[in-house]
This record gives C-alpha cells, structure tokens and sequence, in this order.
C-alpha cells in the first residue's frame, strides 16, 4: 500500500492498540502445524515504522532495540526476518557505495558513531536465534519526500540525475533506463557477495502507486529505449520484467543457494480486467504499477511470492479467502507465502480486523492449503504491539513449536549425510550431547546447522513431529546442552545436520541418557 498512508495507518493503531488485553482464541486448544513453515516478519526501517524507534537513538540503544525485537521474535516462534536495508537508494549497511541512510542517523550519509554495521549485527543476531535474515530491499524509490536538498552529495540522484523522474513529489529511478536496472542489480549483488544473508527480498513499489492528475515522465525514455513495442504500457511492464530476470538470474549465479523471493501487491489482476486474474475489485499491480507478478512466478525467475493480502475474510472487494485461493492455483511450483495485516488488527474502519480471531482464522485457512508455505506479517512493532492479543495466539497457540523453513528442491535437493558419534553426558539439572560432523554430502555442500531432538524413555524416535525439537542451530558447534530435565527420567536424543537451504539428513544413532 501506499507508504504515507501506511504510515498514518500504522501510528494510528499502535496508539490505540498498545494497551490492549489478550483474548483468547475461540478454540482455545493449540493449532498444530506442520515441522516446516515459513514465519516471517517485516522489519520497516523507512520512517523508523520498526527500527530505529527514532533516527537519533545512540548506538548502544539502537543496537538493543535490535537484539529486542529479534529476541521477541525467537520467543514468538518467527523462523524469518525481512530486514530493510535499503529504504530509498541508501543504506543500513557498511560495504556498499549508497549513502548512510537517515532513518538510522538522522542525516543521510551520518555513519553510526561508534561505528557498526546494522546488517551485520541483524544477520549475526537472527542465526543465533534460528531466524533467517532476508534482506529487503525497495528498488526503484530514491527519496520519500521533496527535500533533495538533504540528499546526501553521493546520494545516486546527484551524481545520475538523469536516471531519475519526480512523481508525488519525490524522486523515483526510471525503470526504463538499462544502465538503472545494471546499477539497482549491482547494488543487491554487492550485499550478496559480502553478508551471510539468507535471501533477497523485494516489496511491492516498482512503478509507482497513480496519483490522479499526474503523469509519468517517462515519454523521452520510451521513444529512446521502446524498441519495437507499441504501447507504452507493455513496455513499462517488459522493463520491470528484464530486473527482475536479471536479478534472479545474477543472484542466483552468485549463490546458487540464495533465496529470491518478491512480495506484490496481493491482487494481480481483476478478472474484470484480465479473465485470468481474480474474481475481485481492488488496485492491481498488472495494470497499476506494471508489475506482472504472476508471470515471475510462471518463468521460475523468483524462489517465492509474497502477495500482501491484507484483507479480511469476506471483504466484498478483496477477500482473504479469493486472493489466497487466486494466488494458490498460480504458484506454479514455487513458495507461496502470505502477506498478513497484522498492522490492521482492531483498525476502527474495519469490522473484519476487529475480530480476535482474524488473523488466528486466516492461519489456520493457509495451513489448509497445501500450496502455501506460511505467511510474512506486517510488521514488527504492531506484533510487538500486540493488538488484540494476536501475538499471544500465534505464540501459543499457532507458533508454540518450532518449525523449519520449506526446502527449495529447485535450488537443492540434497540432504547432509547424519551426525555421527552422538554421545550423551547427564549433569547436575542438564545434559551435554557431543558429536561428530558427517561425512561430506553428495554434491560436497557444507553442514550449516543441526537440529537436536529428545523423547521420553518409552516414545519411539520421531522427527516428523516438531514437538521433538529442542533446539534448532545455524551454526557448526558440534555440543548442545538441554536445561529442561527432570531427576529420575530417561531420555532418548538424536541429531540432525542441515545444509543452507534446510535440507534436512537423516538422524543421527539414538543415545539414551538417565538423569540422576
């Protein structure tokens, strides 16, 4: 949605919503789901929405604020966060040629004093907790608002001036210009190569939202760069489509195991519109921001599509249950997660998002679909927020056990061999387990994390239930400790390796241990 109005939106619910109590779910009993799911959150660092709380936070309080909500989100079951790093052709980061951003600092092109890198700190913090870290980049916005007075002196406006048109006032990069779909490519290509992220992440602003009585400026580049297209609008589409073939294409080729992955506008194109498109009547981002989502899909150019269906269930223009349904039958064998209004709970103008059970209803309308892989929720502070008690549910009853991320056959589809070695020492109120790496895998791919399970002396060893995982680890420590023990039990533990992409071998030798 359109950001100011996102903006608005989001400060006027966090006012109303901060103090609100937890309900309880009408069904009371915990949801089970599956061991792999998807869980994410955005983090907006544009307008300080999540993080920073303010552009002017020192340090040391940034960085807690950081380590927080990353903390609150292990506890609430989240296995993905969706970092914005880049808010408007600037930077959260330190390896890059794009300025300081000023939601971090306050002025574009401030460094953090002391000096540290954000996305670095994000990506280290989200692993110890067995979060993945994708970071979310806006590709074409160049400024949010008109001052370009405060853009900084190496800010790309300056320096490519002509790469640019202004519409709603601020400065966009024209998608029709190919030395700006080389440079937007260079600069997601330069945080691949140099951070341990998990994925790349794009958001829903490519041509920009309409604004009625205004044009795009973008004629010139048409009658420069159209080719042999006719009609302007398919050109604008075909531009957007070779970035996004680029991108898949260049990361991919960079790190075969990193995931790409674009969360649309949730409707695609009104069946009024186009007789493949869905049976709603609402802003779509075929025609309106000449993005053809689905046809990303389709080509297998992204890993996963995140369509933003932030819209309740029965809602005559939009409903949940028709977008979710739409966007099911079009995946084409690629992950669909969904888009979440966890921003809109107990919004004023919307009965549906009153309800306690929206968002909890909606989950478990997804898990029942075996073409979806989870959901992403907008955003962090309004989970933090806890509107109507949603974050209490999805914790306790949706989230209560932990989950793996879907595999991506397409990317890899061959597990680690098993730990070996397992060994098992019971302490005072404890057990230390100890192993040995496996062998190499097959195609000679690194183990990236193991998974520990524990069952009661009489359960048979099963790691398809996630009520099993006791701990989920990115990283290749080869020890694990398990602090919940009671005197007098036998346990029975077994290990699992996973590779990057979560592939998961086979477990390890069971080892029984008795605590005294």
């Amino acid at each position: 949605m359109p950001l100011i109005r996102l903006l608005i939106t989001t400060f006027i619910i966090s006012v109303f919503c901060l103090n609100m109590q937890a309900q309880p779910l009408p069904d009371g009993a915990p949801h089970i789901a599956s061991k792999r799911e998807f869980r994410g959150v955005w983090v907006a660092t544009v307008g300080n929405i999540d993080w920073p709380s303010t552009s002017h936070l020192p340090v040391d309080r940034q960085k807690k604020e950081l380590t927080d909500l990353l903390e609150f989100d292990r506890r609430m079951g989240i296995n993905a966060v969706m970092f914005q790093v880049r808010p408007a052709a600037d930077a959260f980061y330190i390896k890059g040629k794009e300025p300081w951003s000023k939601w971090l600092n306050g002025r574009q092109g401030q460094a953090p004093d002391p000096l540290y890198d954000p996305l670095e700190m994000a990506i280290t913090e989200a692993h110890k907790r067995g979060i993945e870290l994708h970071a979310w980049f806006n590709p074409y916005r160049a400024s949010l608002d008109g001052n370009f007075k405060a853009l900084a002196p190496q800010h790309i406006t300056n320096i490519h001036p002509d790469w640019f048109f202004i519409y709603g006032g601020i400065k966009l990069f024209n998608p029709g210009i190919p030395e700006v779909r080389e440079y937007i490519v260079k600069v997601i290509l330069n945080v691949v190569d140099n951070y341990d992220i998990d994925g790349v992440h794009m958001d829903d602003y490519f041509y920009p939202y309409r604004i009625a009585g205004q044009k795009l400026n973008d004629a010139e580049t048409f009658k420069t760069y159209g080719g042999d297209f006719t009609n302007i609008d398919d050109w604008r589409r075909d531009n957007v489509d070779k970035l996004i073939k680029m991108l898949g294409d260049s990361i991919h080729k960079h790190k075969p195991t990193m995931k790409f992955g674009i969360s649309p506008m949730g409707i695609w194109a009104n069946k009024s519109q186009n007789p493949e498109g869905s049976d709603t009547h609402g802003g779509d981002s075929y025609y309106e921001l000449y993005a053809d989502s689905r046809k990303w899909v389709k080509e297998g150019w992204v890993d996963y599509i995140n369509p933003q269906l932030y819209w309740p269930f029965k809602y005559r223009l939009a409903a949940f249950e028709t977008l979710l349904d739409w966007w099911s039958n079009n995946t084409f064998g690629r992950h669909l997660y969904i888009g979440q209004a966890a921003y809109r709970v107990n919004e004023i103008a919307s009965p549906g998002f009153k309800m306690p059970s929206q968002i909890p209803d909606q989950v478990k309308y997804l898990r029942n679909n075996p073409r979806v892989q989870g959901s992403v929720y907008f955003s962090q502070k309004s989970l933090q927020n806890n509107p109507l008690g949603v974050s209490d549910s999805l914790r306790d009853n949706y989230y209560h056990l932990p989950a793996l991320p879907p595999v991506m056959l397409w990317l890899d589809s061959i597990p680690p061999n098993q730990p070996l070695a397992l060994q098992g020492v019971a302490g005072i109120n404890k057990v230390t387990l100890t192993w040995t790496k496996p062998e190499p895998a097959r195609d000679n791919e690194p183990v990236y994390g193991y998974v520990v399970y524990r069952f009661t002396g009489d359960e048979q060893v099963d790691t398809d239930n996630p009520a099993n995982i006791i701990s989920i680890q990115y990283n290749t420590d080869t020890i694990a400790e398990d602090n919940h023990v009671e005197k007098g039990k036998k346990y029975i533990y077994v290990v699992t390796a996973l590779d990057r992409l979560k592939n998961e071998s086979d477990h390890s030798e069971p080892v029984t241990v008795t605590v005294r």
